[in-house]
């Protein structure tokens, strides 16, 4: 009997002492592997693909061709849409 009861008091003690861990441990502690997730912009991809130099931005033919194609709906640097003098849409 008194082996039960020395048995049940620390389980009890055991109990008492863990505390239940709650939210995020890593809140608030910087995000390592952020850098890894940024992926380039559209433009940036088609400019990587074709393997242009921002020099070689306006004489090239197939960057203007994706251009006139996505320009409303993808970014585009707005010195090389004036360079082709294609309209600017703004949202402002």
């Amino acid at each position: 009997m008194r082996t039960q009861r020395g048995a049940d008091k620390r389980i009890w003690t055991v109990k008492i002492g863990m505390k239940k861990k709650r939210g995020n441990p890593n809140w608030g502690k910087p995000d390592l592997d952020s850098t890894a997730r940024i992926q380039a912009n559209s433009f940036e991809g088609i400019v990587r693909k074709l393997r242009l130099s921002p020099e070689q931005y306006v004489n090239s033919v197939q960057l203007k061709d994706w251009v006139r194609k996505n320009n409303h709906q993808k970014y585009v640097p707005s010195d090389l849409l004036k360079a082709w003098d294609f309209e600017a849409v703004s949202d402002f």
